[in-house]
């Protein structure tokens, strides 16, 4: 081993983290520089995703978007993760490292770009892109993690680099007391959020590619065009694993229908509906995001104690009870915050699933395996959240609609049971297990 390899296995201090939040068995230097590099990207794309959840009245009477094409408007922005599955899936041909090199400046640029929106269009033209990058980066995090971590870690892993993205969203909670003090209002936030996209791309330079996409890379022939050797990666990867691909789809196509409406509309709803002001709003949203995120990093602990299903079943059951509650309509003094019940399952379902999906797929498939369940999970929610119109209309509030649209969580939680159980496994050793046993 030379002197620089030596260097990136020895231990890292992870003692600055409270006991119970450190990873299991510890990380070495390599290991700690990839997760906070990853890790630090996903905590500016979550101040970035939720600066329009947060804004929404604010941006609605700024664009002039009528009170009915607010779902529209959010699903038409989550279509950019058509191409983002596309541009994802070139990391399994051309390596992790060169395509989050690439994501993380789109993503600055497009975000900075959002704040000059002069109409809706506009602003959902910037969207669009500021999501296409930070999308296709998203689905490369959990890759990256599950490709470099030990077995032990994983879950700890998954459920910190989630922890990591919503805290992005407190931060937004922060900037969002503020947002009639800010100089341009909303368009300020969007300012605020490019500057850290813009440092943490110059600090990726120190991102190494994942050792086992290096090995894959060394074993398997190249292709000679990208193109045909991405049709050829799905044929073998529908040949290889069906089975674990339709159930896992399944799951995430039921799983995002249900979830992302709720979690879009939450504060929105405390405005609109409960009447709260945005500092109101903002503070219930820090100290619900606060304990939420906390909890979300022992849930990925203890999904590598007791399993990734048991856990992320627990949190959808969290999460529709969460969310069922605080859009139901009852006359309860504290009822908005019956939203940090509800988001703490939806960020620990959400993680673990993006991690189940990383976990039980070979290196060879693994970027595309997750960027098919992000898109599934997205084109589902844009499906429900464009459904929310029609339904506000009919049922005479965004409550009872967003109630409605909770009703296939259940189909997720039962397929989620028949996919295999990853926690405490080796990578290779899930990869090698016929598809017939899953």
């Amino acid at each position: 081993m030379n002197g620089s390899a030596a260097l990136d296995e020895r231990p890292a201090n992870t003692r600055w983290l409270p006991p119970g939040l450190r990873p299991p068995g510890g990380m070495t230097h390599r290991q700690a520089v990839v997760f906070l590099l990853v890790g630090a990207a996903a905590l500016m794309g979550g101040y970035d995703t939720n600066v329009f959840t947060f804004a929404i009245p604010q941006v609605q009477d700024s664009l002039h978007i009528p009170e009915d094409r607010i779902g529209f408007t959010v699903s038409l922005i989550r279509l950019a993760a058509v191409p983002a599955l596309l541009l994802a899936w070139t990391a399994d041909l051309i390596g992790r490292r060169r395509l989050l090199l690439f994501t993380i400046v789109g993503q600055a640029i497009a975000t900075l770009a959002t704040s000059f929106a002069q109409d809706s269009a506009q602003f959902v033209w910037a969207q669009c892109f500021t999501r296409l990058f930070g999308y296709a980066e998203e689905m490369l995090c959990y890759v990256v993690v599950a490709e470099e971590l030990s077995a032990a870690a994983r879950g700890w892993a998954n459920g910190t680099l989630a922890t990591m993205y919503y805290l992005g969203g407190g931060i937004t909670a922060v900037a969002f007391i503020a947002v009639n003090y800010l100089p341009y209002g909303w368009r300020m936030l969007y300012v605020i959020g490019s500057i850290p996209l813009f440092l943490v791309a110059y600090l990726r330079r120190y991102l190494p590619e994942t050792r086992r996409f290096e090995q894959h890379e060394r074993e398997e022939p190249k292709q000679t065009s990208r193109i045909r050797g991405g049709v050829e990666m799905l044929r073998k990867l529908m040949h290889e694993h069906p089975r674990r691909v339709r159930l896992m789809m399944i799951a995430i196509a039921a799983y995002g229908f249900a979830i992302w409406p709720a979690a879009y509309f939450g504060q929105k709803y405390m405005q609109s509906v409960l009447h709260m002001t945005p500092s109101e709003t903002g503070i219930v949203v820090l100290l619900g995001g606060a304990v939420a995120a906390t909890f979300n990093i022992l849930a990925g602990r203890l999904s590598d104690w007791i399993g990734r299903r048991a856990v992320i079943f627990g949190a959808c059951c969290v999460a529709v009870a969460g969310f069922g509650t605080l859009y139901s309509g009852i006359h309860w003094a504290y009822v908005q915050y019956m939203w940090g019940v509800g988001f703490f399952g939806f960020v620990c379902a959400d993680s673990l699933f993006a991690g189940l999906s990383a976990e039980i797929f070979p290196t060879a498939y693994r970027a595309t395996v997750s960027g098919m369940r992000y898109i599934v999970s997205i084109l589902c929610g844009a499906v429900s959240l464009a459904l929310e119109g029609p339904l506000y209309h009919l049922l005479g509030g965004h409550g009872p609609a967003l109630i409605v649209l909770l009703g296939t969580m259940p189909i997720a939680m039962f397929v989620l049971l028949k996919l295999p159980e990853p926690a405490g496994r080796e990578l290779e050793d899930l990869a090698a297990e016929p598809d017939k046993k899953s």
